[in-house]
C-alpha cells in the first residue's frame, strides 16, 4: 500500500520532453541537462516504427491473458530470465505485478515464445534508440564518440528486456487475490528502486502509474504517453559521470480498474566490462573521484544480493559516509 507520508507533486512536474527530430547539438545539451537535474526524461519523434511498438504490445497482452499454467511453462536455464509474478528479485521483494524477462543475447530463450519475431524486432529498435541517446550524451559531455554506446553494442552486452503487467488492484489471477480490498486500492506494483544498468528505455500503454523521485525527495507522477519513450539514468552511468548524472529512484503504482503494461529495455555492458569514473569527469578541483572501479559482474552480483530499495552505489564510494550526489 502507498505510504501517505510520501508527498506527491503535480503530474510531469519538472520532467523534460526532448524532441529527437530537432538539431543534434541542441538535443545533446538537453539530454545532459535532464540527466544532471532529474536523471529522467521523455523522448518524442524517436523514430521507432509504431508498427513494431503496437505488435509488441498486442503480443504481450495476449501472453498475459493466457492461463497461469501456460505462462509458467516459459522457462530458461538462467533463472533470473523467466516469467514470474509477485516476486521481484531473489531477496523477498514482491509487488502487484507479473512479468516476462528476456536476455537480449539469448535467442534460445526467445525462440520458445510464439511471439519471438515481435520481441526480436522490438529489442533491435529500442537498442538503436538507446545507442543514439548514449551517442548524444557523449557529445553533450564532450567525451569521445562511442564512450557509452560501445558498451551496449558489444555482442556480449548484458542487456535485458522486461515486460511488466500490472493487473487492476482488485483483480484476482492465479487463484490468489493480489490486493487486500479492505485497504486502499492504490498500491505499489513495483517498489522504489534505481536501475543498476547504464540506461533504461521504457514505454507503457495509456494507463498511468510510473512515478519518479525529484531532487527534493517528492514523487512526480509521469503521465502515460504511448507515443513517447521514457529514459532514465542507471547506476553505471552515474558512476561513469562521477556523480554528475543522477540514477533516479522510481516506482510503479497499480490502477484500481485498468491493467497497465510497461516494457523496459535495460541497456547493460558485458559482464567483464570495467566501470569507473571517466577521467574527463574527474578534472575539476571541487569534484574528486567519487567511485572506485569495478566490473559490471561484481556490481550485478551485489545488486542481486540486496533488497530492491537498498542503496548499492554507496558501497563503491571512495569516501565512505558521504551521501550520493
Amino acid at each position: 500500500m502507498v505510504k501517505g507520508s510520501q508527498k506527491i507533486v503535480a503530474v510531469d512536474q519538472g520532467i523534460p520532453i526532448i524532441d529527437m527530430s530537432q538539431e543534434r547539438s541542441r538535443m545533446s545539451m538537453q539530454i545532459v541537462k535532464a540527466c544532471e537535474t532529474l536523471g529522467f526524461f521523455k523522448v518524442v519523434n524517436h523514430g521507432v516504427d509504431q508498427t513494431i511498438i503496437s505488435r509488441m504490445e498486442q503480443e504481450s497482452i495476449n501472453f498475459f491473458a493466457k492461463p497461469v499454467h501456460e505462462k509458467k511453462s516459459v522457462k530458461s536455464a538462467n533463472q533470473p530470465f523467466r516469467y514470474g509474478f509477485r516476486d521481484i528479485g531473489l531477496n523477498g521483494d514482491s509487488g502487484e505485478v507479473e512479468y516476462l524477462l528476456f536476455h537480449t543475447n539469448d535467442p534460445d530463450f526467445r525462440s520458445k515464445l510464439s511471439f519471438r519475431s515481435a520481441v526480436n524486432c522490438y529489442i533491435e529498435a529500442v537498442r538503436q534508440l538507446a545507442h543514439e541517446i548514449l551517442e548524444l550524451t557523449a557529445e553533450g559531455l564532450g567525451v569521445p564518440p562511442h564512450t557509452f554506446s560501445r558498451l551496449i553494442s558489444s555482442v556480449d552486452s548484458d542487456s535485458i528486456l522486461r515486460v511488466n503487467h500490472y493487473p487492476p488492484s482488485d483483480q484476482i489471477f492465479g487463484g490468489a487475490t493480489l490486493s487486500d480490498k479492505s485497504v486502499s486500492l492504490t498500491r505499489v506494483g513495483f517498489g522504489e528502486h534505481t536501475d543498476p544498468q547504464i540506461l533504461t528505455v521504457l514505454r507503457s500503454n495509456s494507463i498511468g502509474g510510473l512515478q519518479v523521485s525529484n531532487p527534493d525527495g517528492m514523487w512526480v507522477p509521469v503521465s502515460p504517453d504511448p507515443s513517447a519513450f521514457c529514459v532514465n539514468v542507471g547506476d553505471l552511468l552515474q558512476v561513469m559521470t562521477n556523480g554528475r548524472f543522477i540514477s533516479v529512484r522510481h516506482r510503479a503504482l497499480t490502477s484500481e480498474k485498468e491493467s497497465r503494461l510497461s516494457t523496459a529495455y535495460f541497456a547493460g555492458p558485458p559482464l567483464q566490462a570495467t566501470i569507473g569514473p571517466l577521467q574527463a569527469m574527474v578534472t575539476t578541483i571541487n569534484q574528486p573521484r567519487l567511485y572506485k572501479t569495478f566490473t559490471w559482474s561484481e556490481y550485478k552480483k551485489l545488486t542481486y544480493s540486496l533488497r530492491l530499495e537498498d542503496n548499492r552505489l554507496h558501497m563503491f564510494r571512495t569516501c565512505k559516509g558521504l551521501d550520493d550526489p
